[in-house]
């Protein structure tokens, strides 16, 4: 591959989806601030003019605020690319670290220190998020204590779980030849199935509480729904989410046999009985219709394919020179590849974002349908219209922002969809 050709295409990609994306958050900006005076009239009868309001000064808090993170993200990648950064690090760890402790523990030890200062550089961009914008409109239940804990014990699960995980892609990718990344295909793929076993029962309670569902009446209304479904769960349970956001949430967890329900303890709080019940139709939906293993599936291929050109840009010279920086010789390039693999391909990959949030919008569409005729189509609506009311999501976003970015399709689109279900 031609080093001159591949700085060509990644810094065009790099530049123009830094402008999409500002074009993007500045027409949501717009849009929204726009439509703040008034209450859409579809929702006049149920959100007050001061909730709708506080949605807009909410998402435009976080849209300026995206549009200077997003600006530094770009900086960052280039800084770590063309201008260098990253082959400097190389270049000091392989002087320091592989003379001492060999070829692996270099390998490990750039994938650590690039992944300890990449958080370091998000780090003040989280911390304003957490406690300014989350603070200032009344979401944010974080203490810095807490924060603190949280962050150590995501590093510790990190490194227990991340470094073993890369030794062995590593080991593969020197130990196997030429098909190597089929190797480590089966290899990522097989710990991305045990994490999702191991998941509920291992990593979560590391970070929040699970208690099984109390609420007799409310069990017993969700178990029956789950057996008119035809879905089986380990179990109920409630997770304090409260200690950390005022955001409500359900979900599902698990894979097979481990799978469980988990209701945020901030959910049960605004909901109504049959809202819950609703709400919780609609997850089924997703297992009804199989969306989650068509997911699983499609990033299993995903990574297939990406681990396949991987295979074959590793060994192209010019794949790291045309990234600004310098292949090893004498000394395995692998961690070296799969760093720039990693934080190269979302700048290509940005592009394919409108299929993927059409995809997902569409099965949200299916989900909502199998709730209306699993449970009560009103009770889904009044729990949609709370949810976007509490989270503060706004009601008037830009239409083509939502096309190239909402994963769940806009509150006026799911109610008028709604509205056509059959009672």
């Amino acid at each position: 591959m031609s080093s001159s050709l591949l700085t060509l295409l990644f810094a065009t990609a790099l530049v123009v989806s830094l402008a999409v994306k500002l074009w993007l958050a500045s027409r949501q900006m717009r849009h929204v601030a726009a439509h703040r005076a008034a209450v859409p009239p579809a929702f006049r009868a149920t959100v007050s003019l001061a909730a709708h309001q506080r949605a807009a000064d909410y998402t435009l808090a976080k849209g300026r605020f995206g549009i200077l993170a997003t600006a530094f993200a770009s900086t960052v990648l280039l800084g770590w690319t063309l201008l260098g950064g990253l082959d400097q690090l190389n270049a000091l760890l392989l002087n320091t670290v592989q003379p001492r402790f060999g070829d692996m523990a270099y390998q490990l030890a750039l994938l650590a220190a690039f992944t300890l200062i990449g958080g370091l550089l998000d780090l003040p961009f989280e911390l304003w998020s957490t406690f300014r914008i989350e603070q200032q409109f009344g979401f944010n239940r974080t203490t810095p204590r807490l924060y603190v804990v949280d962050l150590l014990k995501g590093l510790a699960v990190g490194a227990v779980i991340g470094l073993p995980l890369a030794a062995l892609i590593l080991w593969i990718m020197g130990a196997t030849g030429r098909w190597w990344w089929l190797w480590a295909w089966g290899a990522w793929a097989a710990f991305n199935l045990l994490i999702m076993v191991l998941y509920p029962t291992v990593i979560a309670p590391l970070f929040n509480k699970f208690e099984p569902l109390a609420d007799a009446s409310l069990a017993e209304r969700v178990q029956a729904l789950m057996k008119r479904c035809g879905f089986a769960a380990k179990g109920l349970f409630v997770m304090d989410g409260s200690r950390r956001s005022a955001h409500g949430n359900a979900y599902f967890t698990g894979l097979g046999a481990a799978k469980r329900v988990v209701f945020f303890d901030t959910l049960l709080a605004k909901l109504s009985p049959g809202e819950v019940e609703a709400v919780l139709a609609h997850e089924l939906g997703h297992f009804k219709h199989r969306h989650v293993t068509k997911r699983i599936v499609m990033m299993m291929l995903m990574s297939l394919a990406g681990l396949a050109l991987l295979g074959w840009l590793a060994g192209q010279s010019g794949f790291y020179t045309g990234l600004g920086v310098q292949p090893n010789i004498g000394t395995p390039n692998d961690a070296l590849a799969l760093l720039l693999f990693m934080i190269v391909v979302p700048v290509f990959g940005f592009f394919a974002s409108p299929l993927m949030a059409l995809l997902s919008r569409r099965h949200e569409f299916q989900a909502d349908a199998y709730a209306c005729a699993q449970a009560d189509g009103s009770a889904l609506a009044s729990a949609l219209i709370k949810l976007h009311e509490d989270n503060a999501s706004t009601l008037t976003p830009d239409p083509l922002y939502v096309r190239f970015y909402y994963s769940h399709p806009p509150a006026g689109e799911r109610l008028a969809a709604l509205t056509l279900q059959p009672r």
